[in-house]
Order: structure tokens, then C-alpha cells, then sequence
């Protein structure tokens, strides 16, 4: 840094330097209302503008500190949400865990407590309790009085 580049700086420019030397040196936090702001891209493209009008209007030397100035400033940016709307009870036990996990046998044997192996299907006990001849008593060829009246049966036999 030259003597010459600092006589030329105006008390505009040395107040800026000292901000930023201070911003720098120090841990100053950012206030919470100016995060969001900051986050979002206007605010990077706040960065950037004033970055580029300290090199073109004001010293090269303002516009490197504000290079390191915004690198902090970006870096020390934490956004904190807002607190949750949900009632401090509601949330603790969404989250809660059970105290004792079940293993997979005592899942098995719940569920075949629950559906029971059954002897027949609901269409065995329907056609055992309706039919007019029970399931045991079904004879093998059965005599009836119907003939084809053709004098052949549906499967392409002659009836005596």
C-alpha cells in the first residue's frame, strides 16, 4: 500500500475501511432480521454490486477488503427458523419411540392369533350347509328323467 493511494482516500473511504478492518477482526454477528435478506439472491446480488462499485467509483483497496468482508459475512449468515407452531407435547410424542421393539417371531405369532387357519373356506361351508345332498353323500352317476332332444348329448355322444 502505497502513501500516495492512502492521501487520496476521503474520509468516506478511511470510515469504510475502518468498518470493514473492524468486520473483519472481530466476530460481529449478523442480526437475525438481515439474514433472510441476505440468503435470498437480491441479497447476493447486493453483494455483488457493491463489491463491483468500490473497484469502479471508489480505491481497489476498499474493493478487496469488501471481497473478504462478504466472504465473512456470507459465513457467518446462519439463518434460525422460527419456532415450530406445534404444541411441545404433539411433537414429543410424534417423535417418541416405542420402549420395546418386537422382534419378527412375535409379529408372526400376533398375526396368526389374529386369522386363525380355517378347515374350510367360507364357499365349503356355504355348499355343505345349502345343498340339498350333503358333500359325503354325492353319488357317483345320478338317473334323470332329461334327454337331448336330438339324441345327442353335449359332448357329442349318441343317447340310447
Amino acid at each position: 500500500m502505497n502513501i500516495l493511494e492512502l492521501k487520496k482516500l476521503g474520509a468516506f473511504d478511511i470510515i469504510l475501511l475502518a468498518l470493514f478492518v473492524v468486520y473483519i477482526v472481530f466476530p460481529v454477528p449478523t442480526p437475525q432480521w438481515l439474514v433472510p435478506f441476505i440468503d435470498s439472491p437480491f441479497g447476493m446480488l447486493t453483494i455483488f454490486v457493491v463489491t463491483l462499485s468500490l473497484f469502479v467509483y471508489r480505491s481497489p483497496i476498499l474493493g478487496i477488503l469488501y471481497i473478504f468482508v462478504a466472504y465473512e459475512l456470507l459465513r457467518r449468515n446462519h439463518y434460525i427458523p422460527p419456532a415450530s407452531p406445534i404444541v411441545s407435547e404433539t411433537h414429543y410424542s410424534a417423535n417418541r419411540v416405542p420402549q420395546k421393539i418386537p422382534t419378527q417371531s412375535e409379529k408372526d405369532t400376533e398375526l396368526q392369533n389374529m386369522n386363525p387357519i380355517k378347515s374350510a373356506t367360507l364357499e365349503e361351508e356355504v355348499i355343505a350347509k345349502e345343498s340339498p345332498v350333503g358333500v359325503s353323500q354325492l353319488p357317483v352317476g345320478m338317473e334323470t328323467s332329461f334327454h337331448p332332444a336330438n339324441g345327442k348329448s353335449s359332448l357329442g355322444m349318441t343317447v340310447a
